[in-house]
């Protein structure tokens, strides 16, 4: 049997999230954002909710396509409103339309969002060694800096706390507590 952090409990979803995407690098842009909009729509909520409507989100926002999102007209975030395969918070709709919007504009500075975001840890992982999970921080001074530098080019629903869980679901952080079997794994990736 193997040992897995113990957040991922015994939901089937959870452990399939922990064993094959939690921690993992990410570089595609729709997976990036699509990580971004998830972790905003996951605030004040678990993130096996958010997990268990993952295939709505993704139906509901194009795959999340940031060109067709962010052309998303006000029609549309209504009848969104109406979705049971997602939030139906009007606050983190908005929200991923308007940082596809802000996407864009990264694109344009920046090259890429993959360039953006990973340029926070000079495009390396950081591979922390927390022995419980209790050692694992809520944020880090990186995801502080993240979130700010977000919420000057316009980005929503983008705190410290939801910058550090963006780091650790597309792989900028390895927070696998060591006895874990995918931390070693994800070390070596």
């Amino acid at each position: 049997m193997q040992t897995r952090c113990v957040w991922c409990g015994n939901d089937p979803l959870y452990i399939d999230y922990h064993d094959h995407e939690w921690g993992v690098p990410v570089h595609d842009e729709r997976q990036l954002f699509e990580m971004l909009s998830l972790e905003g729509a996951q605030a004040g909520l678990s993130w096996l909710t958010i997990l268990r409507k993952r295939a709505g989100y993704r139906q509901a926002f194009a795959n999340f396509d940031i060109n067709i999102v962010s052309n998303f007209a006000p029609a549309v975030i209504d009848d969104l409103m109406t979705n049971p395969n997602i939030v139906r918070n009007r606050l983190k709709i908005t929200s991923v339309v308007n940082n596809a919007h802000v996407a864009l504009k990264i694109n344009d500075q920046y090259g890429s969002l993959d360039h953006f975001l990973w340029r926070y840890t000079d495009g390396v992982p950081i591979h922390n060694s927390w022995h419980s999970h209790e050692q694992i921080p809520a944020q880090s001074e990186v995801s502080v800096l993240m979130s700010k530098d977000l919420k000057k080019l316009g980005c929503k629903f983008i705190g410290p706390t939801i910058c550090y869980a963006l780091m650790q679901s597309i792989g900028m952080v390895n927070d696998h507590v060591t006895s874990c079997f995918r931390y070693q794994q994800i070390k070596n990736l």
